[in-house]
């Protein structure tokens, strides 16, 4: 799970592994393989990096 932050500053855990695509609108939208959309506060490039970091640390256990 990757750690983000909605508009009202509350953080959130979301699935990585269910994101299809990440957009900026200039608002940063998530949406899931469910349909389901959150706008965070993080860019596209940040939620990239997360994902990254999430997939290298599950891969090197």
């Amino acid at each position: 799970m990757i750690e983000v932050t909605r508009l009202n500053n509350t953080k959130v855990l979301i699935n990585p592994d269910l994101i299809e695509f990440v957009e900026e609108t200039p608002d940063t939208v998530v949406t899931f393989t469910t349909g389901r959309k959150i706008i965070v506060k993080e860019s596209r490039q940040e939620i990239k990096n997360l994902v990254k970091l999430y997939r290298k640390d599950i891969f090197t256990y």
